[in-house]
Formats: structure tokens, sequence, C-alpha cells
């Protein structure tokens, strides 16, 4: 909520009732300057192109976090807004993240004609293929609650190797039991007392670890074995949090604390700029492309994996 004394009192998530947005500056408030941003940036991604419109007139088009309004409309996927911008003289072909302009962005989204073709703008073959694997991964994953699962993809073993290296067991006995509840009622244990059951599914070429409950895959010590000699993309989608992201390669963990399926952020290379338009919003997506993992469904994700498995007790946390 912004603070009264900015003239944008009230303003939160909707900035599409363009009499009011008018009615503001006429009234006091700074066009240039809201408490909770600048209100072009604001109205790119949640407003309407009338609001962009009227604000555009008013204002500079200048910079917020390092990059434009209409940035941020190519990025949100409001291509009536990023043409409203463009009208009102925003510059598609301005550098910004990652070396990637707003126009040269949308090129690789579902409205590559959204600006007239530029003289020497295009995409390379390896972003065209890029931008191919992303529609066709989203389009075979499709859109499922997926909040408070753990899951970790590791390239070029499979599911008996990735039991092999945790030294995990078949779920039996009790824990069978155990098991079968938690798929009917994931919360009907506390979450520490279950950790230690992780589904194991192949694809070719790479394995998926998941646990529709709970972190484990996404522990460093889970990472470090699954990762000896590979790549692994592990995530936890934290329901207090959001989701977290972590990379480990060759049994290290090389980053942690990431955010797959936000935004790009500035200092991103041009491949994780790519890499965070094309799966916005949609984080296992992301670490599967991460990890190359090309499934032609959702199973792999969601379940039913190819076998349940119990991991040793062990830190898991200081590997």
């Amino acid at each position: 909520m912004a603070a009264t004394s900015d003239g944008w009192a009230g303003m939160g998530w909707d900035w599409t009732d363009a009499d009011d947005i008018r009615r503001r500056p006429e009234e006091g408030a700074d066009p240039e300057n809201w408490s909770g941003g600048r209100p072009l940036h604001r109205a790119a991604v949640f407003g309407s192109p009338e609001v962009v419109a009227e604000l555009a007139r008013r204002v500079e088009h200048a910079l917020e976090n390092g990059v434009t309004a209409l940035w941020e409309a190519v990025l949100s996927k409001k291509p009536a807004n990023a043409r409203a911008l463009a009208a009102a003289g925003a510059d598609p072909w301005r550098p910004s993240l990652g070396g990637w302009s707003p126009g040269r962005l949308s090129l690789a989204g579902p409205t590559p004609e959204l600006f007239p073709a530029a003289e020497g703008i295009a995409l390379s073959d390896t972003e065209r293929a890029a931008a191919r694997e992303a529609h066709r991964l989203t389009t075979a994953l499709g859109e499922f609650y997926y909040d408070g699962t753990g899951l970790a993809c590791v390239a070029g073993i499979d599911t008996a190797e990735v039991v092999r290296r945790l030294e995990a067991t078949p779920v039996d006995g009790e824990l069978l039991e155990v098991l079968n509840e938690l798929l009917e009622d994931p919360y009907a244990y506390d979450m520490d007392e279950t950790l230690q059951i992780i589904g194991v599914t192949s694809v070719p070429g790479v394995c998926v670890v998941t646990q529709p409950w709970g972190y484990a895959p996404s522990m460093p010590g889970v990472l470090a074995r699954l990762s000896a000699g590979a790549l692994c993309y592990g995530l936890y989608a934290n329901p207090k949090s959001g989701n977290q992201g972590s990379i480990a390669r060759h049994g290290t963990i090389e980053d942690s604390d990431l955010h797959p399926g936000g935004g790009p952020d500035e200092g991103d290379t041009s491949e994780q700029v790519l890499a965070s338009y094309l799966y916005q919003h949609n984080a296992y997506a992301y670490a599967c492309a991460f990890a190359g993992l090309r499934p032609t469904d959702r199973r792999a994700v969601t379940g039913p994996p190819d076998v349940w498995v119990e991991l040793p007790r062990r830190d898991y946390w200081s590997h």
C-alpha cells in the first residue's frame, strides 16, 4: 500500500482504471514517483493500455532497476501495453539486461511480430532452438499445483544409479503403509518424520528425484551425491517463501538460494536472461531445462515415480 503523501494512496495490484489514473496527477500525484516504484513501470505490468498511454505522456522513459517500462511489459507478456509504450516513444531496441533489448527479447516469446522488424536484429540458431524447446517443455508439463514439492534433476544417470549413489533402499513394510497415507494426505505426518522417503524416475538421459511433501531432494547432501561427475538442479517450492533453486556439479554446490521461475536480474548473462523469460512463473520447467531434461509429459515431476525408496538417515545439510 502506498503512503498517502505521494498521491497514490490505495494503489496496489490493479492499475487498470484510466479515469482514476488521469485524476490523480491532476490532484497532485507525482507521475514519476510512487512509494512502490515508478508508476509507469507498475502500469506496464499491471495496467491497461489506456493507463499506460496516460502515464507515458506525462513522464520520461526512465529506468527502474536497470530496465525501462517497455522491458517490463515485454517480460510480463503484455503486448498491448508494450505497443502503447512504443507508440509513446519508448525504444524497443534499447539494450537492457544481458544485452537483450525489449524488441529482441520479444522475438523469443509468443508475439514475435510485436514490433516492426529492425534490420540486423534476429535470434541466433541457439536462441531459436531454446525458445522452441521452452514452448514444447512448458506445454508438455502443463499447469499443476506444486507448492511444497521438492525436486532434483540430474543429467547422465538412471534410476538404478541414483539409488546406488544415495545408498537408498526400496520402501516396504511399515514404511510402505506410511507412504500410502502420505499419498492420500501429504501432511498426515510431520515433515521431519517422512523426509527419508523419495521417488525416483528415469527419463532418457536424465533422472528426476521427487518428494511431493518436502524438500529432501534439494538438500545439499543429496545434490552433492547425485551430481558426482554430473550436473544437477535442485528445487523446493517453499509454500512460505517461494521457489528455491540450487545448482550442483561434480559433487559441489555451485549456487543456491536461486529463484527459478522469477524474472532476470541485473548482472545476468544473456543465456540467463533468456531462460528467465522463457520459463517465467514455471519453476519446474526451468529446473528440467537446466539439467537437459526433455520429458514428453509431467509424470517424472508429478508421479507416480518409477520407484519409491528410503534414504539412509544421515546429516544431509553438511555434505
